[in-house]
């Protein structure tokens, strides 16, 4: 008989599979001119945000499901605002991608997440150049050009706004670290919707008056309600199914998730969307790169490991780093059960998050072998 801890982990790793990838697909249809035919990928972002920034208010001020953290005007421009200034650029960026290229070339694309995370948190300061990252991080950047390389519907604007929304990413990961642990402050999943998706709704204002407005005004557009509240419910149901995830696994077993994920995404795609073809050169690449994803994946949770356990115990340990075994520590903490430790931030650095570009409201604070960081995706992309 199976232990029904062990079932529900199973399930909310489904579920989060299952949301992650039905997320992307749903934007690739409504975004995609030979579908649903609504090419405005900033509007759509822009009603993930306000139903987000909606139902956080409900959840925080009607509701009082959580409570709102302490936020001074001080922290809220010089955190909230530029995290959020670089989540929307991200969100703009990576949705656009869909008009341009194909879900899975979009997915072989994402390899480059760990590569641009560490550049970043190398030129921040939050993270040391070392050799063997940096092999890895070649390894991971050849196979994606090998993979680029092997596209036949290669299209340089598409692969540009993706990479282009990666790195803002990245910089906004970089900066949720640096900023907000240094204030002491932990958003959980709801108090990060509620503080982030309405600033990030003014920042895509200003490119959605300039571009898509103009466009919109003498077009006729399909307008579905029932089309845009499910997908917004969607993107907002993948954040809180990442939440339950991370509450009962540790960083290995979301890993393995996402790469999984990846290939389902990338086998789905090209049924659900025929003219979305895969070559051999594409798998060869993506598997090169998913090789340095794998390698440095082992190297940052060894690290975590390292620094956690005391110095004698490591000779010990090595030879069961294979197993993995929950901890009580490893369990997330949001902020109002546990005042002590919303100044305590975590002690990994920002390469060393394992993010679901689907879901970047996540949290800053998090299992990961422990206690390390991770952020979310599932909002607009």
């Amino acid at each position: 008989m199976i232990n029904k801890t062990l079932f529900l982990t199973y399930v909310y790793l489904f579920i989060y599979i299952l949301l992650s990838s039905g997320v992307i697909l749903y934007n690739k249809w409504v975004l995609s001119p030979k579908y649903f035919n609504f090419p405005f990928p900033i509007t759509l972002t822009m009603i993930h945000m306000g139903f987000s920034g909606v139902v956080a208010f409900f959840l925080v001020r009607v509701f009082k499901v959580v409570s709102p953290v302490k936020m001074t005007f001080e922290i809220y421009a010089t955190c909230v605002v530029p995290i959020s200034a670089f989540f929307a650029s991200s969100l703009w960026f990576g949705n656009t991608a869909y008009l341009h290229i194909s879900v899975a070339f979009i997915q072989m694309l994402k390899a480059l997440m760990p590569v641009a995370t560490f550049l970043m948190a190398v030129l921040c300061g939050t993270d040391k150049a070392r050799c063997d990252v940096f092999l890895n991080m070649l390894l991971v950047s050849v196979g994606v050009v090998v993979s680029s390389y092997g596209e036949i519907h290669f299209n340089i604007v598409g692969t540009v706004y993706q990479v282009t929304g990666i790195f803002a990413e990245a910089l906004r990961l970089v900066l949720t670290q640096v900023l907000l642990q240094k204030k002491g402050l932990t958003l959980n999943p709801i108090t990060s919707l509620y503080y982030i998706a309405p600033c990030s709704f003014v920042f895509l204002f200003v490119p959605w008056y300039l571009l898509e407005k103009p466009v919109m005004e003498v077009s006729q557009i399909q307008f579905n309600f029932w089309t845009f509240f499910s997908n917004a419910i969607c993107a907002l149901a993948l954040n809180f199914s990442i939440f339950l995830v991370i509450g009962r696994t540790g960083a290995v077993t979301i890993r393995v998730a996402g790469v999984l994920k990846d290939w389902i995404l990338i086998a789905l795609s090209t049924v659900i969307f025929p003219e979305s073809t895969i070559t051999g050169l594409n798998i060869i690449g993506y598997a090169i790169a998913l090789c340095g994803v794998v390698m440095y994946n082992y190297i940052k949770v060894k690290d975590v490991r390292a620094s956690q356990l005391p110095i004698e115990s490591i000779p010990d340990r090595i030879t069961k780093d294979w197993k993995f075994e929950k901890k009580s520590s490893d369990i997330y903490v949001p902020d109002n059960i546990s005042d002590n430790e919303g100044s305590s931030g975590g002690n990994g650095t920002a390469s060393d998050i394992n993010i679901d570009e689907e879901a970047p409201l996540i949290p800053s604070r998090l299992s990961h072998i422990g206690r390390t960081q991770l952020s979310n995706h599932a909002i607009g992309k």
